[in-house]
């Protein structure tokens, strides 16, 4: 029987290789723009202010840059946000759903250009993400084929279950889509990477600085840090995500960071081809609770799923998720679990991205809800345009503002939604299956 390995760790922190050491905010500094946090919104709006010509830009992070779920996720790059097409159109109109759904597509072709531009090495699979359809009823994935096409220009090519079959070796999916506009990558070295290239295009980065109080000094404002250092700024960008900042009572309440988890097993070789034939696709299938995953470099599976509000250990993030492999690949029974991990996602209760800014000079964005490495691309550039003078693309998140997110009630009515929508994907599928 196979045994799950103690000393399970985090999979991309095992294979980035060494990381730049940059040094803690030590001094009392005046910048243009301090941003707050070392993940992908951070960087990318960092990143894009340097790209626009802003000078005397800071970044601090808590930790190393990365830490948070920039560093834990599973490496995929595509359009769209985590709530649905069609509810997005109801929520602001055709025109503005274009618009925003815009911006993401955008973004998936900004990491391509830095990719290329900065030369970052971060294991970038550009073979597109497949949907696939977990249930015999075809009629949801017909109607977000059509739905993507009329309103968003955006062509998914359909998969036929036979065709899904030789792709994928499970009998699991009853057919899915393609989105060849999409990649994957190794998510901790592309923020290192983003990291390197604002750096080099003058943006101090601060590892090991936490800010402890936010204070409006003047015209602008006064971030103080766990050390002492101070900085003196006259926009500030809070980019925390689930790991809140405390400095924003605002802002942080706004959000709920919830759980989510990621495994690696143990290399495959030759047996990777038990699971992929004809392509490094990465994969993601059509239920509410649905797994993803993609194959490794290294021929390693990584795969990821469920979202909680319990943080667990490692062994038993491999547990669950193992058990979630086995449903849909069976022939990987014995294969040994590797690496398991969890990280922090903020999500808001609309289920958007929230971006925007607070009052004169002070911005944010976070709850990018599990969908985050191209939507966080997406609003750096959008908060890097305000910044700089240009406020149509950070306005056309204003409808989803930034309602309290409930806690710690809202803790517990998220756990019970996403059951509630596991239970439904179960029965659902269990009718199918005693279906003639």
């Amino acid at each position: 029987m196979h045994r799950t390995p103690a000393g399970l760790g985090n999979y991309y922190e095992a294979s980035a290789g060494g990381a730049t050491q940059y040094p803690a905010a030590a001094a009392a500094t005046d910048v243009a723009v301090l941003v707050i946090g070392g993940g992908y919104a951070g960087l990318a709006t960092a990143l894009g202010l340097a790209d626009r010509g802003v000078k005397d830009v800071a970044l601090i992070e808590s930790e190393r840059i990365g830490h948070g779920a920039s560093g834990r996720n599973g490496g995929f790059v595509f359009a769209g946000f985590s709530l649905g097409e069609s509810a997005l159109l109801d929520r602001v109109g055709a025109a503005q759903a274009r618009a925003l759904y815009a911006q993401t597509r955008e973004a998936v072709a900004l990491v391509r250009r830095r990719v290329a531009e900065h030369r970052i090495d971060c294991d970038l699979v550009d073979e597109g993400v497949i949907w696939a359809n977990w249930f015999r009823d075809s009629e949801p994935q017909r109607a977000r084929q059509r739905l993507l096409a009329e309103h968003f220009d955006t062509r998914w090519a359909s998969i036929d279950a036979a065709t899904l079959r030789a792709l994928l070796h499970t009998d699991r999916y009853h057919g899915g889509m393609w989105e060849r506009d999409a990649l994957h990558l190794h998510p901790l070295k592309w923020a290192r990477g983003m990291a390197t290239a604002a750096s080099a295009r003058g943006v101090a980065i601060h590892e090991r600085s936490p800010a402890v109080q936010l204070l409006r000094h003047g015209a602008g404002w006064r971030v103080t840090t766990q050390a002492g250092a101070i900085f003196h700024a006259a926009q500030v960008v809070l980019c925390c995500g689930g790991y809140l900042s405390g400095l924003s009572s605002r802002i942080d309440r706004s959000v709920l960071p919830i759980a989510t988890y990621v495994m690696a097993t143990a290399p495959l070789g030759e047996r990777l081809g038990t699971v992929f034939s004809g392509t490094r696709a990465a994969v993601y299938d059509s239920r509410f609770a649905f797994d993803y995953y993609r194959p490794l470099g290294d021929t390693r599976l990584l795969w990821g799923g469920r979202i909680s509000i319990l943080d667990r250990s490692p062994e038993a993030v491999a547990r669950l998720l193992r058990s979630d492999m086995l449903r849909v690949y069976p022939q990987l029974h014995d294969v040994p679990v590797e690496y398991a991990w969890s990280g922090l996602m903020s999500y808001a209760r609309h289920e958007m991205p929230q971006v925007g800014r607070l009052e004169p000079g002070l911005w944010y964005a976070q709850a990018f809800g599990g969908h985050g490495l191209a939507t966080t691309i997406a609003a750096g550039e959008a908060i890097a345009d305000g910044i700089a003078g240009n406020a149509s693309a950070w306005r056309a998140y204003a409808p989803f503002g930034l309602p309290w997110a409930g806690k710690p009630i809202g803790f517990a009515a998220a756990q019970l939604t996403y059951s509630w929508m596991q239970m439904r994907d179960a029965i659902k599928d269990r009718r199918e299956q005693r279906a003639p």
